[in-house]
């Protein structure tokens, strides 16, 4: 974490345990009314599921009732703007990803809110990895053998994405800087075509977050995982850093912060029911293929500046610019 971030990072942590006489509801009686989460997402999906599961545990615990509410489109940022308008009394939380809070500030020079300074963390909640797949008529069964291939054959090899910009391209733009090869990128408009078209030979390759079922049909292959760990889901997969790429690591993140200037005592008693309601064996029944990783609002808020500055050191070397 550079001095500047983290100073920043502080002094916004500092300035949420001002006097209780400047929020409203006081920390002790808090929560006085309904809360709400806003989710970025349409209904569907992981991005609306893992928040309404956690408001569901989170309603017994605080004793009052916690409504999802989405807020989609411009790539997260209308629900995050919602959320860092809201009131900073903890009645309104967020379901913030790395798109929404490491990759948005990186590639807009406009953003209408402040990943740092309008937002509290209050937990990581959840990260999922990326597979490096590629279709089965690409010649390599392993990373090492696709980096070897794209070392011979410079500006050959295509992966595809979700588009210009998303976890999936970047993850790619990683893979080529750290193993220092050419590939061409090919985007498109949502990771489910991109995937269809590797499947159809169209594309060589991708990193997404869906592979394992497309490999047990026998339509793409999976050479690794992108997570420091291997992927509960798939123990058997080597991760990039396994197959010779130290320092790799790229997931999809997720995880739930209050509206910037929430006093700190609302900030620790959310966290705290946050973390109990993640550890419920029956969440982790239910999202058993994803990782459920609940951290204090200080270990949220120190993830939130390494993934900012990565991505934004990728998106600079790669010279990404979005349209």
């Amino acid at each position: 974490m550079t001095p500047t971030l983290a100073a920043t990072f502080a002094l916004v942590l500092s300035v949420a345990g001002l006097p209780a006489a400047f929020a409203q509801p006081s920390a002790a009686a808090f929560p006085a009314k309904p809360l709400r989460i806003i989710s970025p997402y349409s209904p569907g999906g992981l991005g609306d599921s893992f928040p309404r599961a956690v408001a569901s545990g989170l309603a017994d615990t605080l004793g009052q009732p916690v409504i999802v509410e989405n807020r989609p489109g411009a790539s997260q940022v209308i629900g995050m703007q919602a959320a860092a308008k809201a009131a900073p009394d903890g009645h309104t939380m967020v379901f913030g990803s790395v798109t929404s809070l490491a990759i948005n500030p990186a590639v807009s020079k406009e953003l209408p809110y402040d990943p740092i300074k309008d937002f509290a963390p209050l937990s990581l909640c959840v990260t999922t990895p990326l597979y490096l797949v590629v279709h089965p008529s690409v010649p390599a069964t392993s990373v090492k053998e696709l980096v070897a291939l794209a070392r011979r054959q410079p500006g050959r090899l295509t992966f595809a994405s979700g588009g210009n910009g998303s976890s999936n391209h970047l993850a790619g733009e990683l893979l080529k800087l750290i193993a220092g090869i050419d590939m061409i990128h090919v985007p498109y408009k949502g990771a489910g075509p991109a995937m269809a078209d590797v499947m159809g030979g169209h594309v060589d390759l991708m990193l997404g977050s869906a592979g394992l079922a497309e490999a047990r049909a026998g339509r793409v292959r999976v050479l690794g995982v992108t997570s420091a760990t291997r992927a509960s889901a798939a123990p058997g997969v080597p991760t990039l850093q396994e197959a010779g790429l130290p320092g790799y690591e790229s997931t999809i993140w997720f995880g739930l912060l209050a509206t910037g200037g929430t006093p700190a005592p609302i900030v620790d008693r959310l966290s705290r029911d946050i973390r109990k309601v993640l550890q419920q064996p029956s969440l982790q029944k239910v999202f058993g293929t994803v990782e459920i990783t609940p951290t204090t609002p200080e270990g949220f808020a120190a993830h939130i500046v390494a993934e900012m500055q990565k991505w934004r050191k990728v998106i600079s070397r790669a010279r990404i610019v979005m349209e």
